[in-house]
């Protein structure tokens, strides 16, 4: 699943550094040494949140557009975008076990194409999560 947020960059006042704040995500604060680099952590950052959010059972919030985010003096408002499923597979650790009944024939048919109960629910799911997103 792709995601994008906006940012707001804001100038160190010492050096060439960048703190970043995501109006979406409170309490989110990260910075770089540089304007590449203050992106790249908003990103990790960012990815952060949202699995959180996810491993809580919460939804993630609607972007805010960038016409939208009001700006201090001195700041930069921009977009991140990465990929939760990514992120997720990196960074997530929590999972759940649930017990699963199917017909016997089904059974039967997955065994002989050694088929991944796990890996076959967790796409179809994610397909589903990803889908009701976009709807709304």
């Amino acid at each position: 699943m792709d995601l994008a947020y906006p940012i707001i960059l804001y100038p160190m006042e010492r050096g060439t550094g960048f703190t970043v704040e995501a109006p979406d995500m409170p309490g989110l604060m990260t910075e770089g040494d540089s304007l590449a680099e203050a992106i790249l952590m908003a990103q990790d950052a960012a990815g952060g949140w949202i699995l959180d959010e996810l491993e809580d059972g919460k939804r993630p919030p609607h972007p805010t557009p960038l016409s939208q985010i009001n700006l201090d003096e001195g700041g930069i408002a921009t977009m991140v975008a990465f990929n939760m499923d990514t992120y997720a597979e990196k960074y997530g650790n929590k999972a759940i076990r649930k017990n699963l009944t199917i017909p016997a024939w089904l059974a039967t048919f997955a065994e002989e194409n050694d088929v991944n109960y796990s890996q076959v629910l967790r796409d179809a799911l994610e397909k589903i999560y990803a889908e009701q997103l976009q709807d709304v």
